[in-house]
C-alpha cells in the first residue's frame, strides 16, 4: 500500500494527527526533517501498522515534509482497514 505523508515536526509525542483526504498526518517527536525524523516516521508507522520497520519505505520526500510512503507486510486489506481507522 502507497500512502502520503505530511509530517508535523517537534511533537511532544509521535502520533497519528488525522487525516486529510488520501494525506495522513503524523506528529512526530523530532526536531528536524532531515534524518532523524524519517527514522522515527519509519519506527511509528512500522508500531501503528503492526509491520516490521523494514516493510515501510519513504518513496519520496526524504528532505521534506510531504512524503510518499510504501509500507507492506500484511494484506492489502488489512492495511486498508488501519487506515479507516485514522480520523
Amino acid at each position: 500500500m502507497i500512502i502520503r505523508v505530511r509530517v508535523i515536526p517537534k511533537a511532544r509525542v509521535s502520533e497519528m494527527a488525522g487525516r486529510i483526504g488520501s494525506t495522513v498526518r503524523v506528529r512526530i517527536a523530532t526536531l528536524s526533517i532531515d534524518g532523524g525524523a524519517n527514522s522515527e516516521l519509519v519506527s511509528f508507522l512500522s508500531d501503528f501498522f503492526e509491520v516490521r520497520a523494514k516493510s515501510v519505505k519513504i518513496l519520496r520526500g526524504e528532505k521534506g515534509k510531504e512524503k510518499t510512503v510504501e509500507i507492506q507486510g500484511r494484506p492489502e486489506e488489512e492495511l486498508e482497514e488501519i487506515m479507516e481507522s485514522i480520523p
